[in-house]
């Protein structure tokens, strides 16, 4: 019996070395990358597209047929109708806007609730946790962090605090009582900020709606789900949202948001392990921008920073905020890519450049006086970038669909990204339509 079960361990282990690798998708910056657009251009290549991290406060906008979709919570290959969409442990859920975009997609036709799978371990917002970041964050007067305000940072606060509720609880006969246990403690915490006790019951009625609702989804062990797809020798991508350097361990905290959004993340957000990562996708702007409070070396505060605010149309997908610009950051580029292991680089956002004569990177910085090539540990550090400048191609490249058609100063721009960091860029964004995509090598 003991070496009949020997033999099956040995099996076991000899088939999981066979399957399929888990690739991964994640965003190198402040956010804002462009990943939603990616995800949706590869997806064709994967049968499960999954979400491992991040809420509501993500906004990945695709756009194709001259239309422009975002989504906050659904992953991205929801638009192909053969691919499954996991939404992940590691993401908190909010009802409300989960089954807003369930809705909004069937209307276009699209089947949401036929592709898409939840895992019973994703956490759940509840409108008392809005309320909480709302307090929260108002409470921090000038040092706000620049919250989204949709109850992401307190609902990982009850996660690591224990006293969540979860996508699961809600099958269970005693829900209601556990939201309401949870419910008044979050009252509580919420008169030590002084501000009001009482919920919105309108909001509260709607999120009830939402739960209904979400118990005709798909609710899975995701798990389990993750290994029987590599194990089935189907092609999964997980979807990161936000950007590394807003990681909570690795990026620039306080002004982080609340949960890992570098590639490890995937691993604790689908409960996939560490061996199972294949391809690591790493995705970055043409330049930089940042939505909310922290530290940002390349902003511009002058007309150029201006200029690329209008050119990219650097709004923010979620909350609509504009985003702060700035030239390329290598030295935060080359640290996002060293704490991901990126295996290939993708930049979006080229043609947004096309009108500057000249285009300007960080290679260094001086911080405090002194020379670097590393980011400092402190974000209050006075840090000056030390430039390198580019010729612009001062050129449309929106038609563009092969590298043979980019102009040599773009390639020349492209060339030195790849010596700094060691790593092939192998896609390049030209405009925001799922075509104006270029794969180099190809």
């Amino acid at each position: 019996m003991l070496q009949t079960r020997r033999h099956e361990l040995r099996l076991r282990h000899n088939n999981n070395l066979k399957m399929n690798k888990i690739d991964v998708l994640l965003g190198l910056q402040w956010g804002d990358e462009g990943k939603g657009k990616v995800v949706d251009a590869l997806t064709q290549r994967y049968q499960v597209v999954a979400r491992f991290q991040g809420g509501a406060n993500a906004g990945h906008s695709l756009e194709f047929n001259g239309i422009k979709h975002v989504l906050h919570l659904i992953p991205s290959g929801i638009f192909h109708p053969s691919t499954t969409n996991i939404i992940g442990n590691g993401v908190v859920v909010d009802p409300i806007v989960l089954i807003q975009e369930v809705e909004a997609l069937e209307q276009m036709g699209i089947n949401a609730s036929q592709t898409l799978h939840i895992s019973k371990k994703a956490h759940l917002i509840l409108p008392s946790h809005r309320a909480l970041d709302a307090a929260s964050e108002a409470a921090k007067g000038k040092d706000k962090i620049g919250s989204t305000l949709k109850g992401i940072g307190p609902t990982y606060m009850d996660k690591t605090g224990r006293n969540g509720l979860r996508v699961g609880d809600i099958l269970r006969p005693d829900f209601d009582q556990l939201y309401q246990q949870l419910k008044a403690r979050h009252q509580a915490q919420l008169e030590q900020y002084g501000a009001s006790t009482t919920i919105d019951t309108a909001d509260e009625a709607q999120w009830m709606a939402a739960i209904a609702r979400m118990r005709k989804l798909t609710l899975i062990d995701s798990e389990y789900a993750m290994q029987q797809h590599l194990a089935d020798g189907q092609r999964v991508l997980a979807e990161g949202a936000q950007g590394s350097l807003l990681d909570i361990d690795f990026g620039s905290y306080p002004f982080v948001t609340s949960s890992n959004t570098v590639c490890a993340g995937a691993c604790t957000g689908l409960g996939v392990a560490p061996n199972r990562i294949g391809e690591v996708y790493g995705i970055f702007k043409a330049y930089c921008t940042r939505v909310g409070a922290g530290p940002f070396p390349t902003e511009l505060f002058d007309s150029t920073g201006e200029q690329l605010r209008t050119i990219g149309a650097e709004f923010g997908a979620t909350t609509g905020r504009p985003r702060r610009c700035g030239w390329l950051d290598m030295v935060a580029l080359r640290y996002a890519i060293m704490v991901n292991g990126v295996t290939q680089l993708i930049m979006t956002k080229a043609d947004v450049l096309d009108t500057f004569a000249t285009i300007r990177v960080a290679t260094a910085y001086r911080v405090d006086g002194q020379l670097t090539d590393q980011l400092p540990y402190s974000t209050d550090a006075h840090i000056e970038p030390v430039y390198r400048e580019f010729e612009g191609w001062q050129a449309s490249i929106a038609n563009a669909r092969s590298e043979a058609e980019l102009p040599k100063q773009l390639m020349d721009y492209v060339r030195f990204i790849e010596e700094q960091t060691g790593v092939p860029v192998r896609i390049i964004s030209v405009g925001p339509d799922r075509n104006a995509t270029i794969v180099r090598g190809e």
